[in-house]
């Protein structure tokens, strides 16, 4: 088989994705089995470099195809151009303009069969409202413009795994979406695709949604009414999965090795002891999608735009797991 290709998007340009993409081609190893290549801003990302302090040559080409990547090489399918450029660590309608852009392109790239995976830097969301774009986050886009509704939001830092059944919804209307089959399907794109991509047989542990699990129906029965049912359809139709398990203790179970993903309700249930063990290293994987996508599970971070000291460890991780997805997915097709 041919070298993956695999596109990393430069993100809010007015934010400190320009800054890691420049930071992560930077390095030697990012070329070893894999041809990376930037969707965005040359100029942008040579302006980047400098910030940064890192050595990068950036050069533009016409399409995917054309990618030979070296070490201290970037090559840019142009996307637009910002003249004059965002000023960095502001919210600019441009720059979210710009940052969809990106996006929209690899997504098209993608779908053509062009390249095999995509690593997303960070995107603002005010910005994208002001710009003008059709959706406010990166999974809601990717599910909406690849025909993929089910797609699935995944945090990982390294074998804690965190999978959400509701993301980017008030906490009201999170608990309105929930309901036995959003659960069920939740599970089954989980255990479908860490199979395909990562493990064997994954163990799915699903957590509750009130305090305690319910505690037996005194702080809820949502537990015992639609979470409960949704696992045990999840089991008949093949998933290692269980639970309902008290939220406050299953993720520390699950990081500390029993189980090999964890299902929670809702975004920050999930999210807030994923990054809080594992927010530099952390990686945003979108489960589902006919292509692997990864991504940074930070901000565009604008009080460090245009210091050049972000880090670039979360980028680094989430292109390292699109290279070993894309090698397993070829080995599994």
């Amino acid at each position: 088989m041919s070298t993956p290709i695999i596109a990393v998007t430069m993100g809010d340009p007015a934010g400190v994705g320009p800054e890691i993409v420049a930071k992560l081609l930077a390095g030697d190893a990012v070329h070893a089995g894999a041809r990376p290549f930037v969707i965005g801003d040359a100029h942008a990302l040579a302006r980047a470099a400098e910030l940064a302090g890192v050595a990068l040559d950036v050069r533009t080409i016409a399409a995917p195809g054309d990618a030979r990547p070296r070490p201290g090489t970037a090559e840019v399918v142009q996307v637009g151009a910002l003249d004059p450029p965002p000023v960095p660590g502001r919210v600019d309608a441009r720059a979210g303009a710009a940052a969809y852009g990106y996006l929209t392109c690899a997504i098209e790239l993608a779908l053509a069969g062009e390249i095999d995976a995509i690593v997303t830097a960070p995107i603002n969301k005010e910005s994208l409202v002001l710009g003008g774009a059709r959706h406010h986050d990166h999974t809601s886009a990717l599910a909406d413009l690849t025909g993929t509704p089910d797609a699935v939001m995944m945090l990982a830092d390294g074998d804690f795994r965190v999978a959400l059944v509701t993301v980017h919804v008030s906490l009201r209307e999170a608990l309105e979406r929930l309901d036995e089959d959003a659960i069920v399907r939740t599970i089954a794109v989980v255990d479908r695709e860490l199979r395909r991509l990562q493990l064997d047989r994954p163990r799915i542990a699903v957590a509750g949604l009130n305090p305690h699990a319910g505690e037996g129906g005194l702080f809820g029965d949502e537990e015992a009414t639609m979470i409960a049912p949704a696992i045990e359809r999840a089991v008949a139709a093949g998933a290692n999965a269980s639970g309902p398990f008290a939220p406050d203790t299953i993720f520390r179970r699950a990081y500390h090795g029993e189980f090999d993903v964890v299902i929670a309700m809702y975004h920050d249930q999930g999210l807030i002891p994923l990054k809080m063990v594992g927010f530099e290293r952390g990686v945003n994987v979108t489960l589902g999608l006919p292509f692997v996508r990864t991504s940074v599970d930070h901000g565009t971070a604008f009080d460090l735009a245009g210091t050049g000291a972000a880090s670039a460890e979360s980028l680094a991780a989430a292109y390292e797991l699109a290279r070993a997805f894309t090698a397993r997915a070829r080995r599994s097709a």
